[in-house]
């Protein structure tokens, strides 16, 4: 061959095997989702006439804005449940809110505090990243209904980053932003960046116009500017690392709210969110996109974003990336249970325009007591004009009512505050059986753990009978010629490894807390602050263990919901 045909093809040649490695990059792109609590769509992006969201404005430019995206349920615990697992929390025991009270005297009578046992084959969707090389990170709420296994994050707290990966390695890291929580918005900072005066266009029907009120729409809506200030430090950051450009970013709302008669609510006020998601290099920049998307179907979406196949199991479809549905979604679906110790039964479908809601209980009323809510001034004002007898509005006095009808159909497009009820309109009687039927249909394939109570769902469904959760089996070791194999003996346990050296104890290493979750604003945490790393754990994945004799392997396993098996094994 001769040296001039020689060196165009050492060109073509290198050229070649930088696209390959181009594409295999492309192929476990980073993604990151910065997480809002407690809003419906008070963005100015999304069309709110009020508010002053610079920093999410510019996501939405440079990215793709889903106006159409709707929870699993209006309230933190479930809906957090329904993303991390992909799976409607009615079908799984995670619908309750919440499994967990600060204090078990807190918990309704006659209920434990337990982890929700899922089924064996549903996991929390970041083991199936880690499982194939990516590193992941929460920084910080998890409220799952369940403790996270080992195997879900390499790190979960204040100080989680995907500064601390290998390098090279593929991430996937998930921010908090506290600040519109429902808690924030029970005192008023001491500037309103929102004028009161102003807010009137954002009023709903369902409320009687009044200064209180318009004070804590104002109040929400400074909060969400302050949570917009932090998306703006964020990606500040992102871009100083040099992950802003080439990563997925999502932003989204855990569900709506947060205002008395919002938050909980499974109607368009307590499920319908603002969901952005900027594509790496500005691809598809400036897009909107109003087909219909269920936070279920979050999982998915980053599963075939990363390349890897969504399990059959799952309930959500993607709609990005490899493994993205042909077919649309024609509804999503929404559940409400138990509110604190208040119980009810909610179901609720949404289509294009309408909205169907079947309710189990209409024996009672659609208001529910909570105390917690009560430290939001308007609440209280609702209430002093409850018992004063000086309600006026009836849409108000709707949520009082000793009863409430067994089925409920909106006509969203017309009615977005659904106030007007059209179950018994002849007019709409053919709109009224498609979505009973879509809710049968729908209720018939995934199932409905709400059938039963409580008490018997946690400790005969999920406990077996016994007076506590199950425990995990011990993980077997086998020694093989080729190595050290890994059985679990319990169905759905997630295994997790380290492999260290018996001459060396464990040295701590310590991570910078930067984050704008709870614990900065409950002052737990201070930025800059040093806390201790927990251990990396790996995520055990069939293959063979090389084990020397100076090595000791631990094992931690565990099945959601059941007691985890540690164990540590030396040749």
């Amino acid at each position: 061959m001769s040296k001039k045909l020689f060196k165009p093809l050492v060109i073509i040649a290198i050229l070649l095997v930088n696209s390959m490695f181009a594409q295999q990059n492309n192929e476990q792109p980073n993604i990151i989702w910065i997480t809002c609590e407690d809003i419906s769509p008070y963005i100015a992006a999304f069309g709110d006439e009020v508010i002053k969201t610079p920093n999410i404005d510019k996501l939405a430019e440079e990215g793709v804005k889903y106006t159409s995206a709707y929870t699993v349920a209006g309230v933190c615990s479930p809906s957090r449940a329904g993303i991390i697992t992909g799976m409607h929390p009615v079908s799984v025991g995670t619908q309750h809110m919440r499994t967990r009270a600060i204090e078990a005297k807190f918990m309704p009578e006659g209920v434990p505090m337990y982890d929700a046992v899922l089924p064996a084959e549903v996991k929390a969707f970041p083991e199936f990243l880690r499982k194939e090389g990516y590193y992941t990170t929460n920084n910080m709420k998890e409220d799952y209904q369940f403790k996270a296994p080992v195997t879900v994050w390499d790190e979960s707290s204040a100080a989680a980053s995907y500064t601390y990966r290998d390098k090279d390695q593929p991430f996937f890291s998930v921010y908090n932003l506290f600040i519109t929580h429902e808690s924030q918005v029970m005192e008023y900072p001491e500037t309103l960046t929102v004028d009161p005066a102003d807010v009137g266009v954002d009023v709903p029907e369902f409320y009687e116009d009044s200064p209180t009120v318009r004070k804590d729409f104002a109040n929400l809506l400074t909060h969400i500017e302050m949570m917009d200030a932090n998306v703006g430090e964020l990606i500040a950051q992102l871009k100083e690392d040099g992950v802003y450009d080439n990563s997925y970013i999502f932003f989204y709302s855990d569900h709506g709210g947060n205002l008395p008669w919002m938050k909980r609510e499974i109607l368009e006020r307590g499920t319908h969110i603002p969901l952005v998601v900027k594509y790496p290099k500005g691809a598809n920049a400036n897009t909107e996109v109003k087909d219909l998307i269920s936070s279920i179907d979050f999982a998915p979406t980053v599963l075939s974003i990363a390349g890897i196949k969504p399990p059959k199991y799952l309930q959500g479809q993607a709609f990005i990336g490899k493994y993205a549905a042909e077919n649309k979604r024609d509804y999503v679906y929404a559940a409400r249970d138990r509110m604190d110790a208040q119980y009810d039964r909610v179901r609720s479908v949404r289509d294009e325009n309408f909205r169907y809601i079947y309710n189990y209980h209409p024996e009672l009323p659609k208001y529910q007591d909570l105390n917690y809510r009560k430290g939001i001034p308007l609440m209280q004002e609702i209430l002093d004009k409850k018992e004063a007898g000086e309600i006026t509005n009836p849409y108000l006095a709707d949520w009082f009512k000793p009863t409430k009808p067994v089925e409920e159909l909106y006509n969203v497009s017309e009615d977005p505050d659904e106030v007007h009820n059209l179950a018994k309109d002849p007019k709409y009687q053919d709109k009224l059986k498609e979505m009973r039927l879509a809710y049968l249909d729908w209720v018939s394939r995934v199932g409905d753990l709400s059938y039963m109570s409580e008490p018997e769902m946690v400790k005969e469904y999920m406990w077996n009978g016994e007076g506590e959760a199950p425990q995990t089996k011990p993980v077997e070791v086998i020694q093989a010629k080729d190595g050290i194999h890994l059985v679990a003996q319990t169905p759905g346990t997630s295994i997790g490894y380290r492999i260290v050296k018996k001459s060396e104890d464990y040295k701590p290493v310590e991570h910078v807390v930067k984050s704008w979750d709870l614990a900065i604003i409950f002052k737990i945490n201070k930025q800059g602050e040093k806390l201790e790393a927990p251990k990396r754990w790996k995520v055990y994945n069939g293959e063979t263990l090389d084990l020397k004799r100076n090595e000791r392997l631990e094992i931690n396993a565990m099945r959601i919901g059941y007691k985890p098996y540690t164990t540590e094994f030396e040749k």
